[in-house]
């Protein structure tokens, strides 16, 4: 069996992916980045619960630098979180530049030090509109750089690459997994805020995978429909 690492965020598709992994591969431990958002404080605590309920180490990693430096309005000294459709045209200012590579960067090295055979992330179908580092071929060419650069030939593992948000809700509900135990809104208030872009798509994938949404939301208005043009 593979030895992994997982790239937990205490989002929902992370958690799936946890538990995916869980069931398919030896999960050495489970790491989390604390980068300045203005939801880390509400995502991380669940990512540590998860792992604590299953006895896998968890490792949180401080990330000041790209609080102070980047531009984006998910970060703490950003501006105003966008409201509306996840593939809206504002919803790029959310967008952490490079995100992913980073943290697969730190990922790749620790997975290393563990003698670990790969990591894995939960990017999927529905990032690809607005984040370039969740696309296949970002995925695929990083993949590539992380096996080559590394003399146990760490693997990037992405098992929802080519699923939609409802599929891997279908796929959380049959592992069993209590969806309330995860966050997304990127407001980072109490209750899910249901109108930033996160919050439409957590709605809306519940709804296509036809599965009772257990989260709490400040609105429930009528979900936007999906534009036209979107940012690919």
């Amino acid at each position: 069996m593979k030895k992994v690492i997982v790239l937990l965020s205490g989002g929902m598709d992370s958690v799936t992916a946890f538990y995916d992994a869980l069931k398919k591969y030896d999960v050495v431990s489970a790491i989390s980045f604390d980068y300045g958002s203005k939801h880390n404080h509400k995502e991380i605590p669940f990512a540590q619960y998860h792992c604590n309920n299953n006895n896998i180490p968890h490792k949180l990693i401080s990330l000041d630098f790209i609080n102070e430096l980047f531009e984006s309005d998910l970060l703490k000294s950003g501006g105003v979180i966008p409201e509306g459709h996840y593939e809206q045209e504002n919803m790029k200012q959310t967008v952490v530049p490079f995100r992913n590579g980073i943290m697969l960067s730190i990922a790749a090295g620790y997975a290393e030090s563990l003698n670990a055979d790969g990591i894995v992330i939960a990017a999927h179908a529905g990032d690809h509109a607005i984040y370039p580092d969740c696309r296949e071929v970002f995925m695929k060419n990083m993949g590539n750089a992380i096996k080559s650069g590394t003399y146990v030939n760490v693997e990037l593992i992405r098992p929802f690459i080519a699923m939609s948000k409802a599929d891997i809700a279908k796929h959380g509900y049959n592992l069993g997994i209590d969806y309330r135990k995860t966050w997304s809104c990127y407001k980072g208030k109490n209750i899910h805020c249901g109108k930033c872009g996160t919050c439409i798509e957590r709605r809306e994938a519940f709804i296509v995978a036809r599965i009772i949404d257990p989260t709490k939301y400040i609105s429930t208005d009528a979900l936007p429909t999906q534009p036209q043009n979107n940012c690919l």
